[in-house]
């Protein structure tokens, strides 16, 4: 099988790395991009005909974060609002490059905040285009809604715009940018979420698959189902913004967040590949490996391999 991307026809990508860690507390998850990397990823790209380009658009943000810029970063109940402000709109700045250039955006994280500018930056190109979060947590708290105050656990929320008279004022960039609209997402693998996510996602109708829906439908089925909600005519783009605790952690034991009862490894590489056949697939993000979270060395391969077979799956890697 050949898979033919409609929107990439000349087959070149960039890379975005995104090594970063703002978004919580747990030190290690800016390791996962250079884990991806030495474990073959780029080469395996090339293999499957990718001309590769890397960005690096948070080197200077990431070197500066224990300057004095940063020395009081907390807003509320927001830990690190600027620090991830300004990760994000380089990230959505590079996503933006890439889609001018005719390149496919793959951004490697990193901790799951940097999904509120890739997707925000695909729907400023793709206004109607469709977005599948595939995760273990909605993601969809508001500085309102979160108790931890880790803006990885609000990246949706802020991408759509909610409760804006509670953000941090350092997200100005992201208030004034399209945002992305309740059809335009689904979420795939949910089985941790919190009181007050359930209820953004029943008020706004957000089409959202738990585990439980994986086990009743079975995986094929759910995404045919959440393709058909996000992308009705068949004929528009696809962002995937991919956190590999959606795996149980059996499979990926190297996450910051792991949580039991997840997709097996093959169903999780099958949403991949289910969308990749259609050809729609325009922009990935791979977050949330995290080596330094592992006991052995066995559980940092099982991570990083899943990783790099979730994105070689949506890049056109196939059974046969």
């Amino acid at each position: 099988m050949t898979i033919q991307y409609k929107f990439n026809k000349d087959k070149k990508l960039t890379l975005i790395k995104a090594p970063f860690n703002g978004g919580q507390g747990k030190g290690g998850v800016e390791l996962g991009p250079d884990s991806l990397i030495e474990h073959g990823l780029i080469d395996d790209l090339k293999t499957l005909g990718w001309d590769i380009k890397i960005e690096s658009p948070i080197e200077k943000i990431i070197d500066s974060e224990n300057s004095s810029e940063y020395s009081n970063d907390i807003y509320e109940n927001c830990k690190k609002p600027k620090f991830v402000s300004n990760a994000c709109e380089n990230i959505y700045r590079s996503y933006l490059n890439s889609v001018d250039e005719n390149r496919f955006p793959l951004t490697v994280g990193g901790d799951h905040s940097i999904g509120m500018s890739t997707i925000s930056a695909f729907v400023t190109k793709n206004p109607n285009g469709g977005i599948l979060w595939i995760d273990a947590h909605a993601d969809i708290n508001t500085p309102s809604t979160t108790e931890s105050g880790n803006l990885h656990g609000c990246p949706v929320a802020f991408a759509m715009g909610l409760d804006q008279s509670n953000w941090p004022p350092h997200f100005k960039w992201l208030a004034d940018i399209p945002h992305v609209k309740p059809e335009q997402i689904a979420y795939i693998g949910l089985r941790d979420v919190d009181e007050g996510e359930k209820k953004i996602l029943r008020d706004l109708n957000i089409s959202a698959f738990s585990m439980y829906h994986v086990d009743k439908y079975g995986i094929n089925k759910v995404v045919e189902m959440a393709l058909k909600k996000i992308n009705p005519t068949g004929e528009e783009p696809i962002h995937i913004s991919y956190d590999v605790d959606a795996m149980d952690p059996l499979f990926v034991p190297a996450t910051g967040t792991p949580v039991r009862g997840g997709l097996t490894l093959r169903e999780g590489l099958f949403i991949m590949e289910c969308v990749a056949e259609s050809g729609n697939l325009a922009g990935l993000d791979v977050v949330e490996v995290n080596p330094a979270l592992a006991s052995t060395d066995i559980h940092v391969l099982d991570t990083v391999s899943a990783g790099c077979a979730v994105a070689r799956c949506g890049l056109g890697e196939t059974l046969l």
